[in-house]
């Protein structure tokens, strides 16, 4: 069944961030001229989804202002004879059917996925984490997408850590099935040094089956008190069997102050219009390090 829907978890506080994320959705925080939001809803569009929920809460209202029509700036960018702006700003309404909810309390990535469920009915969807942009020529939720059509199993996006950032994420029991694909069957979340199943963890991308929300509606709290979504994925794994994909992308953890770093940096240096520039700045920069 091909997958048409989405959802982006983003109603997290933003606390790695801080002091930035007070005023603005660590969402937002951009990466050269684009914030982060923007790069995740744009690989959903061009992995073939059309309909796309984003997960909000309190103080999270300029991402819906972003992809919003803005008359003021519009006129104004015309009256500049801006048009190539004007017509990106357009383009952004226009980019996909963006819907809206709140999650009104912080219960955790499970209870946020839980919110979708009138959104996504009885179809597949993807979840495209709000923290993670993946930067790839070959969109990595379409690279998950295709994987879950041909399988027809629960997918998710998956890469090797280090042995020490393995303590903190999750760890997958894997078996290879061919190129970059894996079949999951166990998982464990934030395992001890001697319960490591391998160094594969899922990171910012998956596609569940709607059969999901039936088993998140029976998940107590883990971890942190919260409804996790990797004790529900579990049982999918344990039961029926997941697929991994190992995609193809680079990852920048937009919930870390290093990684919005390396993101402004390394997306910078491909920049039609700064990039030969910020290339001698580092350059010149490097010389002095």
């Amino acid at each position: 069944m091909k997958v048409t829907k989405a959802i982006i978890p983003a109603a997290g506080l933003g606390t790695r961030v801080l002091p930035a994320s007070k005023a603005i959705p660590k969402e937002m925080l951009p990466i050269v001229d684009k914030p982060a939001i923007q790069y995740i809803v744009e690989e959903a569009v061009q992995s073939g989804i059309t309909d796309i929920l984003i997960i909000t809460n309190r103080g999270k209202s300029p991402m819906e202002d972003h992809f919003d029509r803005a008359p003021e700036l519009e006129q104004r960018l015309l009256a500049s004879g801006k048009q190539d702006l004007y017509d990106q700003i357009v383009d952004l309404t226009k980019i996909a059917n963006i819907q809206y909810v709140r999650q009104k309390e912080t219960k955790g990535l499970g209870h946020a996925v839980w919110c979708a469920k009138p959104f996504v009915g009885d179809d597949p969807f993807a979840v495209l984490y709000g923290d993670d942009v993946i930067i790839s020529d070959n969109p990595a939720c379409g690279q998950l997408c295709r994987a879950y059509e041909e399988f027809g199993l629960a997918t998710v996006g998956i890469k090797e850590v280090t042995a020490e950032q393995i303590l903190k994420y999750s760890s997958l029991k894997t078996e290879p099935l061919r190129d970059n694909l894996f079949r999951v069957t166990d998982m464990i979340e934030k395992p001890k040094p001697d319960q490591v199943l391998s160094l594969y963890s899922i990171l910012g991308r998956c596609v569940l089956p709607s059969k999901i929300f039936g088993i998140l509606e029976n998940t107590k709290p883990g971890a942190g008190g919260e409804i996790q979504l990797t004790d529900a994925m579990l049982q999918l794994a344990r039961t029926e069997g997941m697929v991994g994909v190992d995609y193809v992308g680079t990852r920048y953890d937009m919930g870390n102050k290093l990684g919005i770093l390396q993101a402004s940096i390394e997306v910078g240096l491909k920049h039609p219009e700064i990039g030969v520039t910020l290339r001698e700045y580092l350059k010149n920069l490097a010389k002095t390090l």
